[in-house]
């Protein structure tokens, strides 16, 4: 989507930037660590008295924290003073958190100015995330979720356990569909016959079982099920070498450095013939918004995030399995 675009032109904004803490209604467990709140930095800009508003949620994986993240949108507000357009912020910042709250926020503030108008589906389907827990605890989980109304099961697993938690979880919630974010806590040792069981389980999908450095074995063998790539995809850059070892991307507009990247990527991938998914950290309904317009055509819309929260700003509704734009 090279060129331009209807929403790149330069533009004078002044800006402010600031975190905020959102505490969660239970506490988030994958095999990177536990998680008690969501710690997001919001941005927010305004010109000719429109205001628009980004969030973004620093990531520790990538060597990202509240302080790093909002002293690198600080670094950038002189130039937003003196007019930018969204391209041009593609080039004096990089890819990550920090990138993705400023573009957002201009991207809010465009939508506001000059579309006004809603344009998008009403509703997206979405995952409902189950986190590390004993296997008749998720299972308990599993099932209050079907029951709910979710038709899609995101089962966080560390290297412990497997078979069991998926086992558990498939006789609870029998007619969801099932798949599994290890977050790179697997290893290499017996990875082609763990893929065969989960095929077996009926799983669906198998998110970044390897740690991203851990990449080439996934060429070793025939992948039962779709094995997606998370933390070993961030831009359009990641797709020729992730080529023959995974079969879909999971997109997230923290990774990606916002939506303009993000639509860019999303492109590519299916232009590279990668099926995609479509991501979110943990963060308010600000967040999700920002990434909506992705939501149409990704073969899973993981955008359950601020479900966890035990309150969120300017709310979605998420209740039968889907996101409601309200």
């Amino acid at each position: 989507m090279a060129g331009q675009r209807e929403s790149d032109w330069v533009q004078a904004f002044e800006g402010r930037c600031f975190a905020e803490s959102w505490p969660l209604k239970t506490t988030f467990v994958i095999s990177r660590g536990t998680r008690s709140e969501a710690r997001v930095v919001v941005v927010e800009v305004e010109a000719e008295g429109v205001s628009g508003v980004g969030e973004c949620t620093p990531y520790p994986r990538y060597g990202e924290s509240l302080e790093s993240v909002l002293a690198e949108i600080t670094s950038v507000l002189p130039a937003l003073r003196q007019g930018i357009s969204r391209s041009q912020l593609q080039e004096v910042m990089p890819a990550g958190a920090a990138r993705n709250a400023v573009d957002c926020a201009m991207a809010n503030w465009a939508e506001k100015k000059h579309r006004q108008n809603f344009a998008g589906p009403a509703s997206l389907p979405t995952v409902q995330t189950l986190v590390i827990a004993a296997p008749d605890e998720m299972a308990e989980a599993a099932s209050a979720a079907e029951q709910s109304g979710v038709t899609v099961l995101k089962l966080k697993l560390d290297h412990k356990q497997v078979l069991e938690r998926v086992a558990a979880v498939r006789a609870a919630a029998p007619a969801c569909e099932l798949v599994i974010d290890a977050n790179e806590a697997w290893s290499v040792d017996g990875l082609p016959a763990l893929c065969d069981a989960l095929a077996e389980q009926g799983v669906s999908m198998l998110e970044q079982p390897l740690p991203a450095a851990d990449d080439r074995f996934l060429a070793s063998f025939t992948h039962p099920i779709p094995i997606c790539a998370d933390e070993s995809c961030h831009t359009r850059a990641d797709l020729p070498r992730l080529a023959g070892l995974y079969e879909m991307v999971n997109i997230k507009l923290d990774k990606t450095g916002g939506p303009w990247e993000a639509q860019l990527l999303a492109e590519a991938a299916r232009d590279h013939e990668f099926e995609v998914m479509l991501g979110c950290m943990l963060c308010t309904s600000r967040a999700i918004r920002a990434a909506w317009s992705l939501g149409q055509g990704a073969r899973f819309v993981d955008l359950d995030g601020p479900t966890w929260l035990a309150q969120d700003v300017d709310p979605l509704q998420f209740f039968h399995g889907r996101v409601y734009w309200t």
